[in-house]
């Protein structure tokens, strides 16, 4: 059964104004976190929160917080998830609907982590980030990831308006978040891509991934330890991950191109760009195909449904004339148009409840 993400409940799109309210901004939401001086929020890409409660041995001091259980938005991605925390929107607002998206009146594909240097970040996405918001109320803002991702286009669409630090390793993000820590109030966000990047090369549960899961462990211990107790460290994830067993790639059954103009997404949600007038046929064709081991919906009944929050007109071309989603042991890939994640172990985008709910912890 597909999860529902929780939109104006405790989603991604709700942490920054939960943080927000923690520390003295006005307003009122589901979400509720502990006042503070300041908070760390830490975003350990793809450690869903199924994943946490299985992999305690791995994970000591992030089990001993307070935990609660939130949604990311649809699909589980990270580059959707990223820019719903950054700019505190559902991805029907923001925009940023998959790995890729169709460029719409065209049959080219955005590549979100990528990005597309003729593609003007703020233009495609146009909101500003959640970080403006929490500047003008006097809270100062940081963001602390990868040096090679500060102009990136995802980072310029989810992050702009905050300080920018760029450190390589974990370790060097926990000594420049205790930093930032110590401006008052303030939110630093630092981000982590071990735990995703291990489970795409050697899937989830491996060794390596859990190898990577005590890494970040320790490295979150020793920040809290470095922190006065007035202020907090938020965890959280992007998304889950699941080693899908079934693997169909549609250029091995030609049919399931017959109709198509654009294939996109990723292989655990995929968008599928029709022909005019082929999507019923195309839709029958999948479904037959496919069984129950995923659902095929049309862009109507997706956006009916709620998986992108209110979905702006602009967005909207950019959703699949149809969408795939794929049950728990399913990917369907295309060596043609995606070679690399023919290789992949570890995969998300769908819907189930390992790649949908994110752990929500507080020390």
């Amino acid at each position: 059964m597909n999860v529902l993400p929780d939109y104006g409940g405790a989603s991604l799109a709700d942490v920054l104004p939960a943080v927000g309210r923690a520390l003295g901004m006005p307003g009122e939401g589901a979400l509720e976190l502990p006042p503070a001086s300041a908070y760390i929020v830490v975003l350990l890409d793809g450690l869903g929160a199924e994943l946490l409660a299985r992999h305690t041995e791995q994970t000591p001091f992030l089990s001993s917080g307070s935990m609660s259980v939130g949604t990311c938005g649809v699909p589980s991605t990270t580059a959707t998830s990223l820019t719903s925390l950054g700019t505190a929107l559902p991805p029907g607002a923001h925009g940023l609907v998959g790995f890729t998206s169709r460029f719409p009146g065209t049959d080219r594909l955005l590549q979100a982590l990528r990005w597309d240097k003729s593609v003007d970040p703020q233009r495609w996405q146009p909101h500003e980030p959640y970080f403006g918001t929490l500047e003008r109320h006097g809270i100062a803002t940081t963001v602390i990831s990868k040096a090679e991702f500060e102009h990136s286009g995802l980072t310029q669409c989810g992050q702009r308006g905050a300080r920018f630090v760029g450190a390589q390793t974990l370790i060097e993000r926990v000594e420049h978040a205790v930093r930032a820590a110590q401006r008052a109030p303030s939110v630093t966000y630092v981000y982590d891509n071990e735990p995703d990047h291990t489970g795409h090369v050697h899937g989830v549960g491996s060794a390596r991934w859990r190898a990577a899961l005590d890494d970040a462990d320790a490295a979150l211990e020793q920040l809290r330890e470095s922190l006065p107790a007035s202020v907090r460290l938020l965890v959280v994830a992007d998304h889950g991950m699941v080693d899908p067993s079934v693997r169909v790639d549609i250029d091995e059954v030609p049919h399931l191109r017959s109709g198509l103009t654009l294939l996109g997404g990723e292989a655990r949600f995929r968008h599928l760009y029709c022909r005019a007038g082929a999507v019923e046929d195309v839709r029958q064709a999948w479904t037959d195909y496919l069984g129950d081991r995923a659902t095929v919906v049309t862009r109507e009944e997706g956006v009916a449904a709620g998986w992108f929050g209110e979905v702006h007109p602009d967005v909207a071309p950019r959703l699949g004339d149809l969408m795939v989603v794929c049950g728990p042991d399913l990917a369907v890939l295309s060596s043609r148009d995606f070679a690399i994640e023919t290789q992949l172990v570890g995969m998300h985008g769908a819907m189930t409840d390992q790649e949908m709910l994110i752990p929500i912890v507080v020390h």
